[in-house]
């Protein structure tokens, strides 16, 4: 006879639960010993934050929850926050945000990606030759700073090789400070003059702020950043001759600190910077030299209609010399999100 005959519950073997056994809470710690540090770095899911003139690697906590930790940030730590290398913090909050810099992949997508939070100032680096300047992506970042609520400054590179004259004409009217630089890779970041690399009045426009470098590739922004940080160590690429686009040298965007006070966030070239998070209604507020003409036209106009005041406008010279383009990149922008025509 076997010993199931008369099996009864003695005979079960029960695993004690733990479930229950401690009260869940919906209360977290307060976690009053957090410190403050700014991310410099993320690399998948491990975040460089500077404390204390130390760079700390950490990690997400529970705490944080799905709020996306960007370079920038301020965020607070618990843990191993000494800078040794077998050690690891936590970050346990994100401090609210002054600023926020985004782009979306393309004009119709509405998914904005963070590029770096709590800048003052946006630094459009554009080449004046190889590759060639395109002020449709100038306007678009112009768009994207004032958005933010940023500064923008415009640096153009190369100038050895071009004249800035033409293209700085464009945006006369918008009154936005410029440097004209000629640093190329391997030149003297400290030589000066009229042909030196205009290097010294890109600092004096970066010390004491939180500035963001945008570009596309091959514009030199590696080159830049090696120059106003001598031991940043950035990659730096030559362009193509035959398709005229740079190759990517920065993969993820990193904060370096200025030896002369500030930060300056070095962003991977982009070939394209979508503005799908920006309400168009509000385009032609980015375009200062537009805006005024813009007052005059009927209510609800799209600005991209034969009744269109701006055109009026612009044909009257208030727009100065460079309105007719200008109002075109504007036009671009608008037709862009209603999918009539690329920008």
């Amino acid at each position: 006879m076997s010993k199931y005959d008369h099996y009864d519950e003695s005979l079960v073997r029960v695993r004690p639960s733990r479930r229950g056994s401690r009260p869940r809470t919906k209360e977290r710690p307060a976690h009053e010993d957090a410190v403050t540090g700014l991310v410099t770095g993320v690399d998948r899911g491990r975040f460089t934050v500077r404390y204390e003139d130390v760079d700390v690697v950490a990690m997400r906590a529970r705490e944080v929850g799905r709020k996306q930790i960007v370079v920038g940030d301020r965020v607070g730590m618990v843990g191993d926050v000494t800078g040794n290398p077998d050690g690891l913090a936590r970050i346990v909050r994100v401090h609210e945000r002054t600023s926020v810099l985004r782009r979306s992949a393309d004009d119709s997508d509405r998914v904005e990606r963070v590029i770096v939070a709590n800048a003052d100032q946006m630094v459009v680096v554009t080449a004046l030759a190889d590759p060639e300047p395109r002020p449709r992506m100038i306007d678009r970042c112009l768009v994207a700073a004032y958005d933010a609520g940023l500064d923008p400054l415009l640096v153009l590179t190369k100038a050895d090789l071009r004249d800035p004259e033409e293209l700085l004409s464009a945006y006369d009217a918008l009154d936005v400070p410029h440097v004209v630089s000629s640093l190329a890779p391997g030149a003297d970041p400290g030589r000066t003059g009229a042909a030196g690399s205009g290097v010294d009045q890109v600092r004096a426009h970066l010390t004491g702020r939180v500035s963001v470098l945008v570009g596309h590739s091959g514009v030199g922004k590696s080159t830049l950043v090696n120059a106003l940080v001598p031991d940043a160590r950035r990659s730096t690429g030559v362009v193509n001759a035959v398709t005229g686009r740079g190759r990517h040298t920065s993969t993820s965007a990193v904060a370096l600190e200025l030896p002369e006070g500030g930060w300056v966030v070095d962003t991977p070239g982009v070939r394209s910077f979508g503005l799908g998070h920006v309400d168009p209604a509000t385009f032609v507020e980015h375009f200062p030299d537009l805006a005024p003409g813009a007052a005059q036209c009927p209510r609800g106009c799209s600005h991209d209609e034969p009744d269109c005041e701006l055109d009026a406008w612009v044909e009257g010279g208030a727009a100065g010399p460079h309105g007719a383009a200008r109002l075109e990149s504007l036009r671009r922008l608008l037709r862009s999100r209603t999918g009539e025509s690329p920008a």
